[in-house]
């Protein structure tokens, strides 16, 4: 049996938004950065679905996957973040527009889960993030504003708005692995390990790094994707598949960069795609509410990653990364990230590894 911890977190007007638990660096790991206050913890998204206290006696104490929440969680939830998001949820709104046969249908589980409980999902990520930072963003952002044709553009207004909020969104990364360095310089201070110190020493230059600017070492890149795949996944639960793509594509350059440069070994690359492998592993999906809540079974969020294939020039695209990563599903045996090898991508091809 594997307990999930529910961490009640929501936008109350009486706490400060986002801010919810505080940070985590594990013992030895190297690619940092957790949903919730520990692994398999992770947030509810009240504004997309309230749970009601039903929801969470079930959650606890179903035969399947359960999450674990205290009952002091459920009393501050009941008294706090029912009657806040009353009447204001995603989930409220569509069930208004839908007909009385649709909703016995729900209701009896003909189907379960639909958008109502989870924002737009299922995308994978091309190559933009490895060549551009936050702070590269945040100058096409200003950019864009200042392009802005209030006078004869009726949706000027609107557009401010979203390229504001983007801006935010930008900010928001950048203050969250800054607060991951400076974590990681005080944990160095009072670390016994020698090792232990340089690797946390190396964690807080990471972290100063990406995802404010583009990464340079394969350290910094699967650091600067799990910022950004953490912040998206925190930020309105997308629909459960958000996912690197062609990940050993992308991070096949710095490793080789490094390589020839003498500043990477083949296997402190691989420790650090086994890192980043757990951390997916370890990244729970917020459970569903009614009849999904009792009959589901799952709890992860699910990634996909696509090793080898070929590149957008029709190039051969297996490197020695892809077999890096092979290597990594056959060690750990781990439920995610799930991945996908095409047939003949592996085909009568011999590599020196």
């Amino acid at each position: 049996m594997l307990d999930l911890v529910l961490v009640i977190a929501h936008r109350h007007p009486r706490f400060k938004p986002y801010i919810f638990h505080e940070l985590i660096i594990g013992d030895n790991e190297l690619i940092v950065g957790e949903r919730g206050p520990s692994p398999k913890s992770v947030p509810t998204f009240p504004e997309l679905t309230c749970h009601s206290v039903d929801d969470f006696h079930v959650l606890n104490s179903r035969d399947q996957q359960r999450y674990t929440i205290s009952q002091e969680d459920i009393d501050i939830y009941e008294r706090e973040v029912i009657p806040y998001w009353e009447g204001r949820t995603m989930r409220e709104r569509i069930f208004l527009h839908v007909p009385d046969e649709w909703k016995r249908a729900y209701e009896a589980g003909v189907f379960t889960e639909f958008m109502e409980q989870r924002a737009p999902g299922h995308t994978a990520l091309d190559g933009t993030i490895y060549r551009k930072g936050m702070l590269d963003y945040k100058k096409e952002i200003k950019e864009h504003i200042d392009r802005l044709d209030f006078l004869n553009d009726p949706e000027a207004t609107g557009k401010l708005e979203e390229l504001k909020a983007m801006g935010i969104s930008c900010d928001a990364a950048i203050v969250f692995a800054e607060r991951h360095a400076e974590l990681a310089e005080t944990l160095a201070k009072t670390e016994p390990n020698p090792q232990r110190i340089d690797e946390l020493k190396k964690i807080a230059e990471v972290c100063r790094r990406v995802p404010a600017n583009a990464p340079r070492t394969l350290w910094e890149a699967i650091q600067m994707y799990w910022f950004v795949h953490l912040g998206t996944i925190t930020e309105l639960n997308g629909w459960d598949a958000l996912n690197p793509g062609h990940f050993d594509q992308h991070l096949t350059p710095f490793y080789e960069k490094e390589l020839a440069e003498g500043t990477l070994s083949r296997d402190k690359a691989k420790e650090l795609i086994s890192c980043f492998w757990i951390k997916v592993n370890n990244h729970p999906a917020p459970p569903k509410v009614g009849i999904t809540a009792r009959e589901s079974g799952t709890f992860n969020d699910f990634t996909n990653i696509n090793i080898g294939g070929v590149k957008p020039d029709g190039s051969d695209g297996v490197s020695v990364v892809s077999y890096i990563m092979l290597e990594v599903i056959e060690e750990l045996h781990i439920l995610q990230p799930g991945n996908s090898v095409p047939k003949s991508t592996f085909e009568y091809r011999s590599l020196k590894i």
